[in-house]
């Protein structure tokens, strides 16, 4: 199948499109601007609090006569750009495919051939996202303002994430032969292009995020070229890890004030190839703030269940271990290793500040403004090779009723794309049949067998039916995307005599599903059968989550509290249960008390959790076993979305032994 590069199949149907639009633009941005002024968010009440001059109440009424009498003389226009433009949907595509045309930059092909160069299986990392990206004026019923900005800051933040090396960590203990599964830790590679090997002098704490003010600043108009001067600094996050040992031996020789684990010696080594920058990563842009041991300048490393290093009093002196710093160092125990309530919760799991290393795969939903689409897609092009965006349909085409807004939804990609296919909802009702909401399903390729078979995946990205009540839509649209993804797969498989059969790797579904595992309203999509094939990680059952699951919803009066405006902060809220009832929306409950601040706070569970990762192991390869490995809730998008973003790393073993 062909990807549409172009949103219409020829150039005379683009320009008509673009002359169109062009004539209704004026119309959309005065009316989303005129509503805008009336729905103020909490910042911005905030803010003319404390002015004393009410220049803020000033402006309002000075520009209010203005965009009613420019929107008003624009309406004309706008209704004759509009009976051109909703014609012109009939031809519109149902997507757009872009990909890196910077071969520099480009890795697709090379990460083809890590599967045959591993041969006992690969790990993928997939995430999931609502970025909330809507006209100004509709973001502003959920709490958020400044829709372009945002996109642009969520799509640096993502990549800033992304693009960092990972750190694999080794525990030599005579007790303890294991090594540790790859770390979603933070890293930055040494700066100055002529190391390649050397011992950086670091601290390890925690997952906090990278110190963002590079982010928040809003001084970009020199980013890329500093992207550009710096890229050679860190190659791909796979080709620069940071490999951490600790060692058992004279671990009697040292005390610490957190002795929950052994102790021992950690050597680290920070291993930075000098080759093309893939992503340019951002990164090394940004300032290091004295006594934020998670900042991009130094290499740090985190993983809060598994290592907290400090550093040893006094000075060493470098040359005399080789460029190798040794500190003292105090292990925490995993969280893996506590005692669990149900034996088969195996997998690590963490509240992370950061999207994790080498994310291979994002789900996007709710990207239903265009030009915040593009921006988002521009600087996730830094990142990822491979993005298909404007998905979905307009006006009355494909769906009953009319569309005024996409699907919302985007996917990118570090594989390559082999198809793409997205199948509207027809049943949305009230204001949320508006929205051309779906399921994207997408099939890429992550290697080669050495008998030059393809290795691919399926991922499906969906956003369900928002309105409380309404559960009954809910599943009939999960009943749709259980029969839409075995459509896809049945119609983009490959096995003819020409076309050697092809190896299924996983099968994976991502997205907002506006229903979670614990409220009594939701018991209908709870026990719906998309659950008995497809795994939920933080599922134990109808109406039971594992215990450490939380919810992914924020409560949007609380989104700009200084407790978790931050990355870091939201993150320290979220790993306690006091700050979570706060901060986090809740299943309904009857039984319900005010807090400090007045909003009401259920008696237990831990959040609603509507953003899923599910995936399944029918229909892959008999002979292949998937597991999930880590799963996180990333605070990284802290203030510029209501919801927590989720991620999870996702192995898959071919049992064959490793050479």
């Amino acid at each position: 199948m062909v990807l549409y590069t172009t949103p219409f199949p020829s150039s005379f149907l683009s320009f008509l499109h673009s002359l169109s639009w062009a004539l209704i633009f004026p119309c959309f941005w005065l009316g989303d601007r005129l509503l805008a002024s009336f729905l103020p968010t909490t910042y911005e009440k905030r803010q003319r609090s404390d002015d004393p001059c009410y220049f803020q109440a000033l402006c309002i009424i000075i520009t209010t006569p203005v965009y009613l009498a420019l929107l008003i003389s624009s309406l004309p226009f706008a209704f004759i750009g509009f009976l051109v433009w909703s014609p012109l949907q009939a031809a519109r595509r149902p997507y757009i495919y872009s990909r890196l045309q910077d071969k520099a930059r480009a890795s697709g092909a090379k990460l083809l051939t890590e599967w045959r160069a591993t041969g006992s299986g690969k790990s993928f990392c997939f995430g999931t996202a609502n970025v909330c990206l809507l006209p100004d004026s509709l973001a502003r019923f959920t709490n958020l303002f400044n829709t372009q900005a945002r996109a642009k800051e969520i799509g640096r933040r993502i990549r800033n994430g992304a693009s960092r090396p990972q750190i694999k960590i080794y525990i030599d203990s005579p007790t303890n032969t294991s090594i540790s599964a790859a770390s979603f830790s933070s890293l930055v590679s040494p700066q100055g292009s002529e190391v390649t090997h050397r011992a950086v002098n670091m601290g390890m704490k925690r997952t906090t995020s990278m110190e963002y003010k590079g982010d928040n600043s809003g001084e970009n108009s020199s980013e890329e070229g500093r992207d550009g001067k710096n890229g050679g600094d860190m190659g791909e996050g796979e080709d620069s890890p940071c490999i951490i040992r600790i060692s058992g031996e004279d671990s009697g020789h040292i005390s610490d004030t957190e002795n929950d684990g052994m102790s021992g010696h950690v050597n680290v080594a920070c291993l930075a190839e000098t080759e093309p920058d893939l992503q340019k990563s951002p990164t090394s842009n940004h300032k290091h703030k004295e006594g934020d041991g998670g900042s991009l300048d130094s290499c740090t490393t985190s993983r809060e269940s598994l290592v907290k290093v400090r550093m040893a009093d006094g000075a060493t002196d470098q040359s005399v271990i080789n460029n190798k710093l040794l500190y003292k160092a105090s292990i925490i125990k995993k969280a893996t290793a506590r005692k669990k309530k149900h034996t088969d919760d195996i997998l690590d799991h963490e509240i992370s500040a950061f999207f994790p290393a080498n994310l291979d795969f994002l789900c996007l939903q709710e990207v239903f403004d265009k030009r915040a689409a593009e921006k988002l897609k521009e600087q996730l092009h830094y990142y990822f090779e491979y993005v298909l965006y404007d998905v979905g349909v307009y006006s009355c085409n494909g769906c009953c009723g009319f569309k005024f807004l996409n699907s919302g939804l985007m996917f990118a990609s570090r594989y390559p794309i082999l198809d793409a296919t997205y199948h509207c909802y027809p049943n949305g009702r009230g204001i949320d049949a508006l929205a051309a909401k779906g399921a994207l399903f997408i099939k890429v390729q992550v290697g080669t067998t050495t008998q030059d078979q393809r290795i691919v995946g399926y991922v499906s990205c969906t956003h369900l039916h928002a309105l409380a009540g309404d559960a009954v839509i809910r599943c009939e649209q999960l009943d749709l995307l259980q029969e839409w993804v075995s459509e896809f797969r049945k119609s983009t498989s490959s096995s003819s005599a020409a076309n050697p059969e092809e190896l299924v790797a996983f099968d994976v579904i991502c997205g907002d599903l506006n229903f979670d595992n614990c409220s009594s309203e939701d018991k209908l999509e709870q026990q719906h059968s998309l659950f008995t094939r497809y795994k939920d990680p933080c599922r134990l059952s109808p109406g039971e989550e594992k215990p450490w699951a939380i919810g992914t919803l924020l409560d949007p009066e609380g989104l700009y509290d200084e407790e978790v405006c931050t990355p870091d902060n939201l993150q320290k809220v979220l790993e306690n249960e006091d700050g979570r009832k706060e901060y986090l929306v809740y299943p309904t409950s009857k039984n319900q008390c005010p807090n400090q601040k007045g909003r009401k706070v259920p008696l237990k569970g831990s959040g609603r959790r509507i953003d899923y990762m599910l995936y399944t192991e029918e229909g892959l390869n008999l002979e292949w076993k998937t597991e999930i490995e880590e799963y996180s809730f990333i605070t990284q998008l802290a203030g510029l979305s209501d919801h927590v973003p989720v991620a999870m790393r996702l192995t898959v073993s071919t049992g064959e032994d490793e050479s």
